[in-house]
């Protein structure tokens, strides 16, 4: 069977328009994980007891369960609890909830690694503990993880993938809908590895640049 990009020809503008839309859920859902996994990994170390416990519940329901289980729970789910989401915002939310966890354990074996005495002598400097987490801790950690968040965030942009499956607009769904329209399954199913093939080789680069400049960092 020959390959003939000659039918998509009229769906260019259809797929750049998915591809900005993966990228846009990528990129808040990442940013927003961050944040929320840099909060429970703080929470979950300095924390007290019951806090520690139940933010233990919330990172193993959400490592044990499938991320498309997670995001049928919310999108289908969330009317029934008075959460009326849009097919995009569900999936933005899934996914920010969903990488937030693995972003926490990142965070937290992070902070784990920074050198005790270092930590003590900034408490005996009289330093608060937010000082510490700010100007100790964090500097040090954000080296010391740069290689595993990256290979999380380029995790968390193939996974944007499944999102089509709620009708988010992402590049897979617009590359179903042109390949049932066209019967063109062979060609939008290579475009749609390409792209994804560009999106993990960019994330790639910048993480390698970021990694140097830690490592620039850290050598300092």
């Amino acid at each position: 069977m020959a390959v003939d990009f000659s039918v998509l020809n009229s769906y260019w503008p259809a797929i750049g328009m998915g591809f900005l839309m993966t990228i846009y859920t990528w990129l808040v859902a990442v940013v927003l994980g961050m944040m929320l996994g840099f909060v429970v990994a703080v929470l979950q170390l300095h924390g007290g007891p019951v806090l520690r416990a139940v933010i233990r519940v919330y990172i193993e329901a959400i490592r044990t369960t499938p991320f498309l289980v997670q995001l049928f729970v919310l999108y289908y789910g969330g009317p029934s609890v008075g959460l009326d989401l849009s097919a995009t915002q569900a999936g933005i939310l899934s996914l920010t909830i969903y990488g937030s966890v693995y972003f926490s354990e990142i965070f937290r074996g992070g902070f784990a690694a920074v050198p005790k005495g270092q930590i003590e002598a900034a408490e005996f400097l009289g330093l608060s503990r937010f000082d510490v987490i700010w100007r100790v801790k964090l500097p040090q950690m954000l080296v010391i993880i740069t290689p595993a968040l990256v290979n999380l965030i380029i995790i968390l942009s193939k996974e944007t993938a499944i999102l089509s499956i709620v009708t988010v607009p992402e590049l897979t769904a617009v590359m179903v809908q042109i390949g049932n329209e066209q019967f063109a399954h062979l060609e939008t199913t290579l475009l749609l590895c390409v792209a994804y093939l560009i999106l993990v080789a960019v994330t790639e680069r910048v993480g390698r640049w970021a990694e140097a400049r830690s490592n620039h960092f850290l050598a300092r």
